[in-house]
């Protein structure tokens, strides 16, 4: 895996964030979980979140494409935009938003139905395919990107949830990318599977990098200095440090994030 490989070259890249949070903060009723987080997410790098468990990392993420609204009591406060519009604007539709920001899980989680349908369902939903040679193209190029079509051709009428770990999380993440969103939300995505299915999804995540913005959540800090190009350290609901993943992991200004990358604490 090169750390240096080339960016998408169509991408056309300027410096202007992806994702934009100023003063975000989370409420689950009276409990507050994230203070005061600012941040900016660019098209071009992988930006890890890290930081010890309970730290708000995920519940962080999860405001990125409103996914606290599923939860009872929590609130977000602050500003959050994707391309300058703010996500929690009233106008905002949020099935919408949820297509431009995908959404991969810790546990692989495809639906109950087949390969095939496991990949058709998002680009069925928002109307993507005119004719079943569209949504084949759809299915089997996506299924390309997330590295699982050599694997499957053969058996797309099958389950998704009879493959392997690692070939789920694979299948869930092309499920994510089958309705061509502009940013990927990862949730702990390797943290079910056995090391040669996590190699894999990191490799996934390096081919992947330039043509979607894309965020994780990793408890791995070797995950992170391997995937990411920055870093972004949390600590008790506050945002500690954020850098490029080198500076954080080799010259951390803070000493909170010196403690946590030494292994003090965490």
């Amino acid at each position: 895996m090169n750390p240096n490989s080339a960016p998408n070259p169509a991408m056309g890249h300027n410096n202007v964030p992806k994702m934009t949070a100023r003063d975000v903060n989370v409420f689950y009723g009276q409990k507050q979980a994230i203070r005061n987080v600012s941040i900016d997410v660019t098209s071009d790098n992988v930006t890890a979140f890290i930081g010890p468990s309970g730290c708000g990392k995920s519940t962080f993420l999860r405001c990125l494409n409103r996914m606290n609204d599923t939860v009872d009591g929590a609130r977000v406060e602050g500003r959050i935009e994707l391309d300058a519009q703010d996500i929690y604007a009233p106008a905002m539709d949020v099935v919408q938003l949820r297509a431009r920001v995908g959404m991969v899980f810790q546990k692989p989680n495809p639906f109950p139905k087949s390969i095939y349908e496991n990949v058709a369902y998002g680009p069925r939903i928002h109307g993507l395919a005119q004719a079943k040679a569209d949504m084949d193209n759809i299915v089997e190029s996506a299924l390309r990107r997330a590295g699982l079509w050599e694997e499957v051709k053969d058996r797309l009428g099958e389950s998704g949830t009879a493959m392997s770990g690692g070939q789920q999380q694979r299948l869930c993440i092309a499920r994510a990318i089958a309705v061509d969103p502009e940013v990927i939300l990862m949730d702990e995505p390797c943290s079910a599977l056995d090391p040669i299915a996590t190699a894999r999804i990191e490799e996934l995540i390096d081919e992947l990098r330039g043509r979607y913005a894309i965020v994780i959540v990793t408890h791995n800090m070797q995950q992170a200095a391997r995937v990411s190009q920055k870093t972004a350290f949390f600590h008790l609901g506050t945002l500690v440090e954020y850098d490029d993943t080198s500076a954080i992991f080799t010259n951390p200004r803070e000493t909170r994030t010196k403690d946590y990358i030494t292994g003090r604490y965490g």
